[in-house]
């Protein structure tokens, strides 16, 4: 689906899925996070997410850079693939 509001598509997520967020310049690492919480039954953002890399959680709005998954991801699979 594509948001009217701001064009790009949607995001939805639910418990126990993950947020893949890749670096905004070439040195900057990929992020992976576990969702642990969404604020909205339809799984629209906010969610609260726990990052991997500093084991802290923050309150995310998914931008475009960002994309959710299934299952546990790998930063190096990811980076390699070009995502």
């Amino acid at each position: 689906m594509v948001d009217a509001v701001s064009g790009g598509a949607e995001v939805n997520a639910e418990p126990g899925q993950w947020i893949v967020v890749r670096g905004r310049t070439l040195d900057a690492p990929t992020r992976e996070g576990l969702i642990e919480e969404v604020a909205h039954a339809d799984g629209s953002p906010p969610y609260v997410v726990h990052w991997l890399d500093d084991d802290r959680r923050s309150l995310v709005f998914p931008g475009p850079d960002a994309a959710v998954v299934p299952g546990r991801p790998s930063a190096a699979a990811t980076v390699r693939a070009g995502r």
